[in-house]
């Protein structure tokens, strides 16, 4: 429940064309404590100033000329995605109250106000809203949680898939490449079991980040468990733009890893596919970059190679050696 405190900072918009009323609540409100309180006569700038102030409450009057309080809350359909309008309908009408509800209101308050009445049903919305903010963020913290690995925060196995199938379809429909990377890190292991997993989790954040630094906006790095990494190379135009990367990040995985002062070393084995050379589906292609991984680790580790049957030619792995 909100405390008191966060009930009297929320966010405040007052909208009444009337002058003499606007004054009245808002030194009602300013008697009870509130703090963060906005006030207009023009109704055609509450969208705005919502868009950009984003209130707890928008104590809003329906009659106004020009623009009235139906019309703006369509307005703010807009904005509030959610369907939650966070507005308490200002009415002398009886028979606006039904509507002003089914328009979206959330309360009403008739006019001539009641004093008490006025007090009492600004503080239960501003409970009910805060609440309400408070239960949708943690339920995006939630679902963040679902799909981010918890040690290194990168996207987990199922935000994974989801972001492979979008490369997928992104090259199918402009008739593009898209490239998957297993990369396993060589020697994590004795890292784990010689300096223990403070260090080792310690290392494979730092893995992350330089993963991450060397990789466009536009792929994904992601973690799928222990010293295991996936990448996907989004938006490719040729097999052979995958290379690059690839040997760049096997490249910064040798560079020495200080951990608390002390040095550890790890190398990195890549196996890469992609679409539609090596297949056309994520369950295929992920198939496809693990057999190639386990190629790469039968070659020595600290490389990459291609799953079959294409394959990247001598000549370039001599040439990065």
């Amino acid at each position: 429940m909100p405390s008191r405190e966060e009930i009297l900072n929320a966010k405040i918009l007052v909208v009444d064309d009337c002058v003499d009323n606007l004054t009245l609540l808002v030194d009602i409100l300013d008697e009870a404590g509130y703090s963060a309180i906005t006030a207009t006569t023009d109704p055609s700038k509450v969208c705005s100033l919502h868009a950009g102030t984003n209130f707890d409450l928008i104590i809003l009057d329906l009659q106004m000329p020009g623009m009235d309080g139906f019309q703006v809350m369509e307005g703010l359909k807009e904005i509030e995605k959610d369907g939650y309008l966070p507005v308490l309908a200002l009415t002398a009408e009886p028979a606006y109250k039904i509507k002003a509800l089914e328009a979206g209101a959330k309360d009403f308050i008739s006019k001539p106000f009641d004093m008490i009445e006025v007090d009492k049903r600004i503080q239960n919305m501003l409970e009910v809203r805060l609440l309400y903010k408070e239960l949708a963020e943690y339920s995006k913290a939630q679902e963040a949680l679902a799909l981010h690995d918890v040690l290194t925060g990168l996207p987990n196995r199922r935000l994974l898939e989801d972001r492979l199938s979008s490369a997928i379809q992104n090259a199918r429909r402009h008739h593009r490449k898209a490239g998957v990377m297993f990369l396993d890190l060589d020697g994590f292991k004795y890292v784990n079991d010689t300096f223990g997993h403070a260090y080792g989790d310690k290392l494979l954040k730092m893995a992350a980040d330089r993963l991450v630094g060397i990789s466009r906006k536009v792929d994904t790095v992601a973690r799928i468990g222990g010293d295991e990494f996936v990448i996907v190379l989004a938006d490719v135009a040729r097999v052979i733009d995958v290379y690059a990367p690839a040997a760049k990040m096997v490249e910064v995985i040798s560079s020495p890893f200080i951990v608390d002062g002390q040095e550890l070393s790890v190398t990195a084995s890549i196996g890469i596919s992609v679409y539609p050379d090596h297949a056309e589906s994520v369950e295929d292609l992920t198939h496809a970059a693990d057999e190639a991984l386990y190629v790469a680790k039968r070659a020595g580790k600290n490389c990459f190679r291609l799953a079959a049957p294409l394959a990247v030619p001598e000549a370039y792995y001599k040439s990065k050696a």
